[in-house]
Parts: structure tokens; C-alpha cells; sequence
């Protein structure tokens, strides 16, 4: 299936009805985002399990929280 969106000058797009439909979310849900080596992006929607699961990991992923990292990854 192949759906065309516009971009905002914020960055923001409205995600297609079909495409809502096919990944089976609503108001609320959360979105992953990956981009694999070769450019490619898959979208996705996040299980509750994954999100209790990065919630809990949050607090030890510290070590890259300095700014020296705020500064390299501003921009992503």
C-alpha cells in the first residue's frame, strides 16, 4: 500500500486513514520510528509491554545524558 502525505513547516503530517487502519491505531497510540542502514523507515505501533518495558530501562541509560551528547544529537 502506498499513501503520499504532506509535511508542515513544524515537521507534522497527518497519517492516512488506510494507513491508521493497517497499523491499527488510535488518538493516543505511540508510533515507533526506525530507520534501517540503508535509509529505509518502517513505522510501527508500540505494544503497552514495550512502553512499560523503555520505562523501566530509562533511568539506566544516564551514561548518555551529558551535554557533550545533548549537543551531538540536537539535531536528530
Amino acid at each position: 500500500m502506498t499513501t503520499i502525505a504532506k509535511i508542515t513547516a513544524k515537521g507534522q503530517t497527518t497519517i492516512p486513514q488506510k494507513i491508521r487502519a493497517a497499523l491499527k491505531v488510535k488518538p493516543g497510540d505511540l508510533l515507533v520510528w526506525e530507520v534501517n542502514a540503508s535509509g529505509r523507515v518502517e513505522v510501527r505501533r508500540v505494544q503497552a509491554l514495550e512502553v512499560e518495558y523503555l520505562k523501566a530501562i530509562e533511568g539506566t541509560l544516564s551514561e548518555w545524558s551529558d551535554t557533550e551528547d545533548e549537543k551531538a544529537y540536537r539535531g536528530l
